[in-house]
């Protein structure tokens, strides 16, 4: 039996593989959890600071949009061979942000806070960034599971923070929720660190491709000439749009069915819980089935889901159905996302290029969460915003089917 196949050498790649993906999820899990439980702070805020519904949507908008446009910036200068530099300048931004928001009395500052340097923060933290730095340590075979399972860190953190999030709230103010979340994200450059100094695991290396060769301007130029790749950025828009509205006015329109804080916050936390079993899940199939096929059945559920919720009775166990079942697809589009783009282009800049990709997801981002308070404000209910979901996830699963995928080489 050759030495790579031995039981002790499987044990030290999986060894390998955890010491990878274990600080990389701890990361991502304090970065995402940031980002997707901001929701929870709309009302405090609104309370507080007496802004409207719609100032506070347009200010989060405006982070929807930062978080998009910092991820290619931050995976660039990841794949430019300084990771660490980049994970904790974005830390240090999570960090100033949420201390920041705790002074901000406007419009402009709440943006400057929320919408600009936590969302900047995020973007070094979030999928495109960790997973472009752990893609270049891991085996292409191991890559869209270790993928799942980093993108599930997300939604732990998601589940983890929200209960925390209502907890410190009810027992001081949302102030020291906030000075609690700058802690956390000061905590995570230690992981940071541990992550960028890991040595590449076996097999990790692979024969380059001519395209890979190539500069970082010219692998662009490349991408945004393909077709597929601009197909992929069609659809993951839709998912821009879809997880910033809920993250943004789900626990509004809770509260506007009459339920507590707490239905918000435990629809939060089932959000990310489910979203761990449908990001590894996926990540595994991502193996056996073409990813685009597995997009398409993922924003076709998306649509099903929205629609029976619209007709069901809007109490608080549908609420905890609905979080559930719209969390098994929440973030599930990212590994099969980030393993096209792997496929299309190659590891070199795979944080850059799927930053890109989430460009476009965070254009898709800014629209759902400015929109949702345009509608609310405008007409006192999400109903038309809920529609353009239903039609923006059919879109999704039909501008997938066309995308040029095919599979990765054998490892030798």
């Amino acid at each position: 039996m050759p030495p790579h196949d031995t039981p002790l050498t499987g044990k030290r790649e999986t060894a390998g593989l955890a010491a990878v993906v274990g600080p990389a999820i701890l990361i991502i899990m304090i970065a995402m959890g940031t980002r997707l439980t901001v929701g929870l702070f709309v009302q405090p805020i609104m309370d507080a600071r007496g802004l409207s519904i719609a100032a506070v949507s347009a200010a989060l908008a405006v982070g929807q949009l930062s978080w998009g446009i910092f991820q290619p910036i931050f995976g660039a200068w990841a794949d430019k061979g300084h990771p660490f530099a980049a994970l904790a300048t974005g830390l240090l931004c999570i960090a100033a942000g949420q201390a920041l928001t705790v002074f901000a009395d406007g419009f402009w500052s709440l943006t400057l806070s929320q919408g600009l340097l936590s969302p900047a923060g995020v973007a070094a933290g979030s999928f495109a960034a960790l997973f472009g730095i752990a893609a270049s340590k891991i085996p292409a075979a191991r890559r869209s599971v270790a993928g799942g399972i980093i993108n599930a860190g997300g939604s732990l953190g998601q589940f983890a923070y929200a209960p925390l999030i209502h907890m410190v709230t009810h027992l001081r103010d949302y102030c020291a929720s906030l000075w609690v979340l700058a802690g956390l994200a000061l905590v995570a450059i230690a992981p940071s660190w541990f992550l960028c100094r890991i040595k590449d695991l076996p097999q990790a290396a692979e024969a380059v491709s001519g395209q890979e060769r190539e500069g970082l301007r010219e692998q662009l130029a490349v991408a945004l000439r393909d077709p597929s790749y601009i197909l992929l950025h069609a659809g993951f828009f839709t998912c821009g749009f879809h997880v910033a509205f809920l993250i943004t006015h789900l626990p509004v329109e809770i509260s506007a069915c009459g339920h507590s804080t707490a239905v918000s916050a435990a629809s939060i936390a089932l959000i990310g819980l489910c979203n761990v079993a449908g990001s590894i899940g996926v990540g595994f199939i991502c193996n056996r089935f073409l990813m685009k096929h597995i997009l398409s059945w993922v924003y076709f559920l998306r649509a099903v889901i929205i629609g029976v919720y619209l007709f069901a009775p809007k109490t608080a166990l549908t609420f905890y159905v609905f979080a559930c079942a719209i969390g098994f697809t929440w973030l599930a589009t990212v590994p099969p996302t980030a393993g096209i783009v792997n496929k299309l282009f190659g590891k070199r800049y795979l944080a850059t290029l799927f930053g890109l990709t989430f460009f476009s997801h965070q254009v898709g981002g800014f629209l759902g969460a400015w929109l949702g308070g345009v509608a609310m404000e405008q007409t006192g209910g999400y109903l038309w915003v809920w529609y353009a979901d239903i039609a923006l996830a059919l879109f999704a699963a039909l501008v997938n089917l066309p995308i040029r995928e095919e599979a990765l080489p054998a490892e030798a």
